[in-house]
């Protein structure tokens, strides 16, 4: 609540604000602060249509007054105001924020000593007393009511009462005579705070105080600030509630100045009606203020972390242009002065541009927090009123201050990076003529990206990566290359080239480790990689049926896992998952099957034939015959470690080794008729009679 200090202050003395008034522009100043300023004017020169207060006067009327007003905005400072005949001839003083404040002019009169002052009253105002605003230097004169037309701000009394109690250290006594001792309780019905010794000498637990309810010092501030708030009064008609609301000018009314006054004929509504409606309008703009400030507070830490890079990056530069220039023979060295002070040169400007732009948003945020929070404050008083009397002016600044973070506001003014290249290639006769090489009329080279860890993962033998720009950079980029390498750790290729920042990459080998990194491009080269991103793939194959390869006689149903054939000829289909690294398994059901003729099971290459048997052409590998009927399972194991593949029925190995020699990449397959319908089994385990690399010299398993 500390930026909001600045809002309960008055603008001539610079103190909080003690029984604040509202001037018509809206603006507060404290009772005792306008009376200082107050200035007579000639009776000659003071138009009666011109007299106005604080009451019953709109925005419109007060524009209307303010032209008619003897002084303009040009000349209306405290101290123009010399050639009158009331001026004052003393010396001016200076508030503490540089309003020139008079002294009171009104004449005194002669003491009486034998009548006592009668609490609360002030010196009469002398006639045609002219204020003029120490904000917006609007200037008015005084009715015959002086400063009694301007309503009092119990909101924001209100509210500087509750920032000063908050800022309390501790509660203190209010009747030690001397150094007041810390309260220790306090008298709800006596509305005092008392320490022991006070407590026992003044308030006695006996008598007609012994019905009296003693509180902690901190529940007698919460009750303080509970208490029912006062019941406003009309400035017009002072034993009159205020209790309606003038539509037209804006302030509220009782019912006597319906019946009598010039509010008779405009629109009124009710005041608790328009209370909730300004106090929604209120929290609305505040809504949008509050999400300026958001973006402030994160743009604020982009500079600073902007501040960090370019102190490291000019490091780095420094750092670089010394070495390569100590690398030179000795008539290098008269030139590396000159072009280290370039360096450092560009280093301190783009630091004074950034430190400008963070000291300039610091000072415009902390005076959004605190009207932020000024007007939160007065959201929560309960004064139908007195809220209504301030809420226009708190809207129209809200509004105003988030105009002001408007578009380009919120946008660094320099770029982190040094756009500088050291050729070091010229001829030692070209010394002399060293210099820095910078791209100008197009942007260097583009940055590293950033692999975005959370969006990247891997899903069987298939890998997606996301990454993004540095969030600083402002390089154009005209597109993106991404490079894996084998998954066994060999060299890097090119797997994406494009504009997009997301990519996935299939066909990859099960378990297998990979190593991924991306680059960015634009019309000046090729920048830096990201990190390097490890990305394991899945240790246990799971697939289905392709339908994409299959003949288009075959049937598939069972999400692609179960397949028959319409055909009285044999068709091939093929997994949607190619195997050419590992130890994989996988099983077949027969569903149906009547003997005749025999189904085909094994592995085939991409290009196989699909309309004759499988096994027919050198593209593929299968078992024709066994023994199957319906019912039974067939398991094929493929172990490209020794390049074999195996065949089981029912769990039970049949024969040796069926196939050896295998290399490349191969795809598991069936062929099938009209009288076969097989359901496939992935994600399986390797049989525990099997252990991989366990192969005599004959190929048979041990």
């Amino acid at each position: 609540m500390d930026e909001m200090e600045e809002e309960l202050k008055c603008p001539v003395c610079g103190s909080f604000f003690r029984e604040p008034i509202i001037l018509p522009c809206s603006h507060n100043i404290c009772q005792a602060c306008a009376r200082n300023i107050l200035v007579q004017t000639p009776d000659a020169e003071s138009p009666q249509s011109s007299r106005a207060s604080g009451s019953g006067v709109s925005d419109y009327d007060y524009l209307d007054l303010d032209k008619m007003s003897l002084y303009s905005e040009a000349d209306s400072g405290y101290g123009s105001y010399g050639g009158f005949v009331s001026a004052p001839t003393t010396p001016c003083q200076k508030s503490p924020n540089g309003v020139r404040v008079f002294p009171p002019t009104v004449p005194q009169p002669p003491p009486q000593h034998h009548l006592l002052p009668q609490p609360g009253s002030l010196p009469q105002i002398p006639r045609n007393s002219c204020i003029t605003c120490p904000q917006c230097h609007r200037s008015l004169i005084l009715d015959e009511r002086g400063l009694r037309g301007f309503p009092k701000n119990r909101v924001l009394e209100g509210v500087v009462d509750r920032y000063q109690q908050s800022k309390a250290a501790a509660l203190k006594c209010q009747l030690c005579e001397k150094s007041p001792k810390e309260a220790s309780v306090m008298c709800e019905q006596c509305d005092v705070f008392y320490c022991d010794p006070c407590r026992l000498r003044c308030h006695p637990p006996r008598g007609p105080l012994a019905k009296h309810r003693l509180v902690p010092p901190a529940q007698g501030r919460i009750s303080r600030r509970t208490s029912p708030r006062k019941i406003s009064t009309c400035t017009e008609h002072e034993l009159e509630n205020l209790s309606m609301y003038c539509v037209q000018c804006k302030t509220p009314v009782c019912y006597q100045c319906l019946e009598e006054g010039k509010h008779g004929t405009h629109e009124v509504k009710a005041l608790g009606a328009m209370w909730k409606l300004h106090k929604g309008q209120l929290s609305q703009a505040l809504t949008g203020l509050s999400d300026r400030a958001s973006e402030a507070k994160e743009f604020l830490v982009q500079l600073r972390n902007m501040v960090q890079h370019i102190q490291e990056n000019g490091v780095e530069f420094e750092a670089c242009l010394v070495a390569q220039c100590d690398a030179l023979i000795d008539a290098l060295n008269r030139r590396k002065a000159q072009l280290l002070s370039r360096v450092n040169k560009e280093h301190e400007h783009k630091l004074k541009v950034v430190r400008d732009q963070i000291s300039h948003c610091t000072v415009k945020l902390r005076q959004t927090t605190g009207l932020m929070e000024y007007c939160l404050e007065v959201i929560k008083e309960n004064d139908p009123s007195g809220f209504l009397q301030i809420s226009d002016a708190l809207i129209r600044r809200v509004h105003m201050t988030e105009s002001q973070w408007g578009k380009g506001t919120l946008t660094p003014r320099m770029n982190s990076d040094f756009d500088l290249t050291l050729d070091s290639g010229p001829l030692l006769q070209t010394i002399h003529q060293l210099d820095f090489v910078q791209l100008k009329g197009e942007s260097p080279v583009p940055a590293a990206p950033m692999l975005q860890l959370e969006e990247c993962c891997t899903q069987n033998n298939s890998a997606t990566l996301s990454w993004k720009q540095p969030p600083l950079s402002t390089i154009t980029v005209d597109g993106y290359i991404l490079e894996l390498d084998d998954g066994n750790g060999g060299p890097f290729r090119e797997v994406y080239v494009g504009t997009e920042t997301i990519c996935t990459v299939d066909g990859l080998h099960f378990n297998s480790k990979y190593k991924a990194r991306v680059k960015a491009f634009n019309a000046s080269g090729v920048g830096q990689y990201s990190k390097t991103l490890i990305m394991q793939t899945s240790e246990i194959a799971w697939f289905t049926f392709d339908p994409a390869s299959a003949h288009p006689d075959i049937i598939f149903s069972n999400d692609n896992l179960t397949v028959s054939c319409n055909s009285y000829d044999d068709r091939v289909v093929m997994g949607n998952s190619a195997f050419s690294r590992g130890v994989h398994y996988w099983e077949m059901t027969i569903d149906r099957y009547d003997n005749h003729p025999d189904p085909a099971f094994g592995i085939a290459r991409g290009d196989v034939l699909k309309d004759v048997m499988l096994g027919k052409d050198d593209k593929a590998w299968a078992m024709t015959d066994g023994g199957i009927s319906k019912g039974a399972t067939i398991g094929m194991l493929l172990d490209f470690s020794r390049r074999i593949l195996i065949f089981l029925i029912n769990d039970e190995q049949q024969g040796p080794v069926a196939f050896e020699g295998l290399e490349g990449v191969y795809y598991p397959a069936i062929s099938l008729n009209r009288n076969v319908q097989v359901t496939l089994h992935t994600g399986l385990p390797i049989p525990d009679f099997y252990t991989p690399g366990d192969a005599d010299p004959n190929g048979s398993v041990c």
